[in-house]
């Protein structure tokens, strides 16, 4: 019992990592009051672009660096629509998603259904040797060390470093940026860019790790918008938020669970659960929230 439920939890770990990717990206990005809607469509299109540069070249690096790329034009365009031309952020962003997912698809046409590189588990030395949380925790791939960095390091930005609170300043109040002779639209866009990069980042770790190729449909629509969701719900702070991904994580993999051992009861029905589910749960911890008082930024998409 005690080996299957380390699996499981190994599993859900590893299945939540693209999502704590993009979740972080977009924290970061919102806590300087910049809100990316496009976040799905630039997940698939970095997918698609770390497929094809990984398969193109061998090298799983230049997928990754491919990818990160695509996330970061992606939101470098909706840095030029939003903070330069001030124009609605949201409408840019839809516009964005949809743009982004019909391109990776008509792109990606010829590589669908390709073989391609994976990205293989480096068990990490000495720590995948600890009883219980070596397996869980330290024996995957670079992917899953990366999500457990970027939280940290997000968190870290945001709340230890002078640059982090410009950035949660250019958030709320933009006027104090202004106030000590800081541009609050240029940490806007270096903040906007660096999610736009983990993102990126998150879509390569679908194509690459997760669900190895490219094809129709790719296995990571949807999940840009639970990304949405879990940085509202998780009150804008990166541990919240981290939380979440892995709860929606532990959902889905309890899905794949239950469905093998429940042979009587609709596939579709567990595919479907986690959905509702975590909606129901992020709609509890909201209110919690709010009653204690948290909220969004004070100048988010202003």
């Amino acid at each position: 019992m005690e080996i299957a439920v380390v699996t499981l939890l190994g599993g859900v770990v590893a299945a939540a990592a693209p999502l704590v990717l993009a979740a972080m990206g977009e924290t970061l990005t919102e806590k300087a009051g910049v809100i990316n809607l496009s976040l799905d469509g630039a997940i698939l299109l970095a997918a698609m672009c770390g497929f094809a540069a990984a398969s193109h070249t061998g090298s799983l690096a230049a997928g990754f660096a491919a990818a990160a790329m695509a996330g970061m034009t992606s939101a470098a365009v909706l840095a030029f629509i939003g903070i330069g031309l001030a124009q609605s952020q949201v409408a840019a962003g839809f516009a964005l998603v949809f743009f982004c997912r019909d391109l990776a698809y008509f792109a990606g046409a010829p590589l669908a259904r390709t073989a391609g590189p994976k990205l293989a588990p480096v068990p990490l030395p000495v720590l995948h040797r600890i009883p219980v949380l070596g397996e869980m925790l330290f024996s995957h791939t670079m992917v899953v060390y990366g999500s457990y960095a970027a939280v940290a390091g997000v968190w870290l930005f945001l709340y230890h470093t002078r640059a982090g609170l410009l950035a949660r300043c250019a958030g709320e109040n933009p006027e104090g940026c202004r106030a000590r002779g800081v541009d609050p639209r240029l940490v806007r866009l270096w903040c906007t860019l660096a999610g736009g990069v983990l993102v990126g980042l998150s879509g390569a770790a679908f194509s690459l790790a997760v669900k190895p190729g490219w094809g129709r449909p790719q296995g990571c629509e949807g999940i840009g918008w639970i990304a949405l969701a879990l940085v509202v719900f998780g009150g804008w702070h990166p541990l919240r938020v981290a939380c979440g991904a892995y709860f929606f994580a532990l959902l889905q993999v309890l899905g794949v669970v239950l469905q093998d051992r429940l042979a009587g009861v609709p596939p579709q029905l567990f595919q479907v659960a986690p959905f509702p589910l975590m909606i129901s749960a992020l709609l509890l911890v909201g209110r919690a929230r709010r009653n204690g008082g948290g909220g969004p930024p004070a100048a988010l998409g202003k």
